[in-house]
Parts: C-alpha cells; structure tokens; sequence
C-alpha cells in the first residue's frame, strides 16, 4: 500500500532531534544599537563631576571642620526655624491671597477685574526688597491704623508700631509679593481646564461654589502644581531677604556670624548654601507625590515612584545575569 504524497513530504521536511540544536546555535541574536557618542558624553560629564568633587573635598578654602562646627549651631537651627515659619505662613497665606486674586480676574464684576489686574501688575513689578522695606517704614506714613466710614468716624483704631513687629512685615511683605505671582498661576490654571468640563458641570444643575470646588478646580491642580511649587522654591529663597527688615532668618544669622567671625564666612556661606539645597530638595520630593497625586484619572498608569524604579532596575539586572548563565 503506497503511502499518501503529503505525508512523504512531510516526512522529508520534519526536523529530527540532531538537527534542532544546530539550528538554534545559528539563530541571529539581537544586539542592542551602539551608542557611541552617548559613552563618550557620559564619560566626559563623570570626569567633570568628579573634578568639582575632588575640588570641594580637596579645598582648604572650604574649610570643612569650622563647616562641620557651625551645621549644627543653635544659632544656625534658630535662623532655620524663623526661615521655616515664615515660608510656611507666606505660602498659604500667598496661595489663597491668590486665588482670590485669579478668582477676580475671571469674575465678571468689571470693579474686581480691574482691582485684581492692578494688584497683580503692581506687586509683580515692585522688587520685593522694596516692598519689605517699605513696610518697614509704614508707621512713618500712618502711625495709627483705623477701620470706620470712608470720609466719616473711625470705629476701632489701631497702633501700628505695635501690629508691625519683625515677624508680621516679614510675612506680610512675602505674602503680598506671592499671592501676586500666585494669582497668575492659578489662573493659568483655572483656563486650562477644558471648557467642556464646566458646560457639563453646569448642565448638571449645580451651584458655582460646588463646581469650583469639585469638579474644575482639582482638574486645575495638575497644571498649579508644579509651576506653584517652583514659586515656593524661590519663596524659600526669598526669604534671605527679610535680613534688611531686622529678623534673623537662615541668612540673617549667617550673615551676623560672619560679621562676627570675619574668617569663618566662607563656611557660614556653605552651611547656609547646604540647608537651602536640604529645603528646596524636600519640597521637590513633596512636589513628585503630589503630582503623582493628581495624575490618577489622566493617565493609565502612575509614574513609578524612586524605590519602585530601584525594584524594577534590579529585577532587570537579575533577568539579565540569568539570561548570560543560560547562555
């Protein structure tokens, strides 16, 4: 009985055991693409980080034992603790200084478009060094502060040498200055809500507060964010300048302990430098969760967090030290 021609061929085309082996050494493998001008690059940007390392280590004029002496000074942790409550207070009294502000832009009172336009064009284009020492100086412009009739009798009066002392110049002259610049993030904010989200909401029959508050106004905080936080890194920083108004932040006190130690100040100057990085490091970790925060919903995955960056660097290193054992 003759056997079907299929099946011959099919016989004939089969691999047998000794073969297959053969075959699978000759499989090309895929190699990765070659970057070479990548190598070159990173290894010049190693050596030249390595040469700022070797010169900082390396220095005297650094200083580094009187740096180790005043990190941790009271003196030092004082002025920091007066740089934390000032920022503190200037951010949140800044934020919602803000969006008010924003909120007047947008309104549909012409009065307070153009109250809040004018606040925003002044404050922004005053230094804020000028506005700290004008305030310094207010109680000789008006020595009394009253609240009353325009034009009419006053109600209650105030001594403003007694409101004005270090620490409330210091925060107000911040705050007025950030809830200017604010002002301009949140409502960037604000109009980068799509426009069919408000139609929707007001379609939904419901009131212009519970709109804002729920619906428009977290959508918003993807875009305030981050750019509010780069305000607050330079609100941390601009704090050094509340020195010219007599309060002894960070700064302040670095520059008193210089004045004082005339050959300390080049490491005065570092230990300010470092705690500044410490301040502004922190709140740029704060700034990744939070935007992490306020991805859910707009994208499908969330962006991995540092540790979980490591586990997934890891695992594919392990993947690939087992790949090379097989081989």
């Amino acid at each position: 009985m003759s056997e079907p021609p299929g099946a011959a061929v099919s016989l004939a085309e089969a691999p047998t055991p000794a073969d297959t082996p053969s075959k699978r050494q000759q499989a090309p493998r895929v190699q990765p693409q070659r970057r070479p001008g990548r190598w070159v690059v990173t290894a010049v940007v190693l050596v030249l980080v390595a040469q700022i390392l070797h010169g900082l280590a390396t220095n005297p004029f650094y200083q580094w034992d009187r740096f180790r002496y005043w990190f941790l000074r009271p003196a030092v942790l004082d002025g920091l603790l007066v740089t934390l409550e000032v920022t503190a207070l200037s951010a949140v009294l800044g934020l919602l200084g803000g969006v008010l502000l924003a909120l007047g832009r947008l309104s549909g009172s012409a009065v307070l478009r153009a109250v809040s336009w004018t606040y925003t064009w002044l404050l922004r284009s005053v230094p804020l060094i000028v506005v700290l020492i004008f305030l310094y100086n207010f109680s000789a412009l008006y020595k009394t502060l009253s609240l009353g009739v325009p034009f009419g009798p006053a109600f209650v009066t105030f001594d403003e040498s007694r409101l004005a002392t270090d620490m409330t110049i210091a925060v107000v002259g911040l705050t007025l200055n950030e809830a200017a610049y604010a002002s301009e993030v949140v409502r960037g904010g604000i109009l980068s809500v799509d426009q069919g989200q408000h139609e929707a909401a007001a379609a939904l029959g419901l009131p212009r507060h519970h709109r804002f508050r729920r619906i428009v106004f977290p959508q918003a905080l993807r875009s305030i964010t981050p750019n509010y936080v780069n305000q607050l890194i330079g609100l941390i920083k601009s704090t050094s300048l509340v020195f010219y108004v007599s309060l002894l932040d960070l700064f302040g006190v670095v520059q008193s302990m210089g004045n004082t130690y005339p050959g300390d100040v080049v490491p005065l100057l570092m230990v300010a430098t470092v705690w500044y990085l410490i301040l502004t490091s922190a709140v740029s970790i704060a700034q990744f969760y939070v935007e992490r925060y306020y991805a859910r919903g707009a994208t499908r995955t969330l962006p991995p967090t540092p540790l979980q960056r490591l586990r997934a660097r890891l695992a594919e290193l392990r993947a690939r030290l087992r790949r090379e054992a097989a081989v």
